[in-house]
């Protein structure tokens, strides 16, 4: 296993395969452009059982439609998705978690943790409020960056954001751990982590940066955790075969990873 044993750096670097969802289907978008997707998979369950057999010990979720209609659009099926990854592996979830409701369901999904965006940014107040009651170790914080501003509103252009260093200050001060930073001009293109905006994050020493899009290679997956970062999201590198999912469980693990899943809950 890859420990880390400098002074304010995580203590164990987690991989997190990402199954983004559409209408049922596995997908990709590029730059988060909804017009711009490539179907990779018909059965999100059967990917889900697959990243558990190569290892995962995270699985990192996406309701694409909820994300853009801001409320919860494939709960079933992701509920079916984290029964399919088994007790051994972790899922987050996000896409149009915004209100206490949707947090709770995520949860009582069996999700490990939740995945708040949009309503993070526009509401700090409801992550200290979620943090006070769940704990940190089941939020996360999504911060989707562009051109420095970190934005909701399933990146919609022309939506207003707030820039990336004082979003996730601000969100810190309210007891969020957990943050993932999504260089979005980079997401599903393959051209590898903005290790910018990646480096400044986790400069500001004030929570876990989860390095998410553009990761292409084994070297990226090193590249970030090098950084600092607390882990990496990989999607469309692994549909492509461009990334073994077990070769990266043994980079990142070891040989053979005794499994640590995160926080669950009975369903």
């Amino acid at each position: 296993m890859l420990q880390r044993k400098q002074v304010g750096l995580p203590a164990v670097f987690q991989l997190l395969p990402a199954i983004d969802l559409r209408s049922g289907l596995v997908v990709r978008l590029s730059e988060g452009d909804f017009t711009r997707e490539t179907v990779y998979g018909t059965d999100p369950e059967e990917v889900a059982r697959g990243f558990a057999a190569a290892g995962a010990r995270w699985i990192h979720i996406v309701d694409l439609d909820g994300a853009r209609e801001g409320e919860r659009r494939q709960t079933e099926v992701v509920t079916r998705i984290v029964a399919a990854a088994g007790p051994g592996v972790s899922c987050e979830v996000a896409g149009g978690i915004r209100d206490q409701a949707a947090v709770d369901a995520a949860l009582s999904a069996g999700a490990a943790r939740a995945v708040i965006g949009t309503a993070a940014l526009r509401d700090p107040g409801f992550v200290e409020r979620l943090v006070t009651r769940l704990g940190p170790e089941r939020i996360a914080i999504a911060l989707d960056v562009r051109d420095g501003m970190a934005v909701g509103q399933g990146w919609a252009p022309g939506k207003p954001g707030m820039p990336a260093h004082e979003a996730l200050t601000v969100l810190a001060d309210r007891g969020a751990r957990t943050f993932i930073v999504t260089a979005i001009e980079r997401d599903g293109l393959l051209g590898g982590p903005n290790l910018e905006l990646l480096g400044r994050m986790v400069a500001l020493g004030r929570g876990e940066v989860v390095a998410s899009a553009g990761l292409a290679s084994l070297e990226d997956v090193a590249a970030v955790r090098a950084l600092g970062c607390a882990g990496a999201i990989v999607g469309r590198a692994l549909y492509e075969g461009r990334v073994d999912l077990a070769a990266a469980v043994r980079l990142v693990y070891g040989e053979d990873p005794a499994p640590q899943p995160g926080p669950r809950v009975s369903r």
